[in-house]
């Protein structure tokens, strides 16, 4: 996804640990959240969740699967 797209959480793929992390900042299937900056190699990922902003690292960014709003 581009940045400054917005789209909706499906699911949190990969290790037990890194959903759990996901789960604990508020990343919940369903939620919508808006892309909002990239690091200068394609991450961190900053995105727009719940009002805040969160910055994720690239193991839990290439967990949470989304589709486009």
């Amino acid at each position: 996804m581009k940045d400054g797209v917005s789209c909706f959480i499906v699911k949190l793929d990969g290790e037990r640990e890194v959903k759990r992390r996901l789960l604990d900042m508020g990343v919940i299937p369903g939620e919508k959240v808006e892309i909002r900056n990239r690091g200068p190699l394609g991450f961190p990922i900053e995105i727009l969740i719940q009002g805040y902003v969160l910055t994720l690292r690239k193991d839990e960014a290439e967990s949470v699967m989304v589709r486009e709003a």
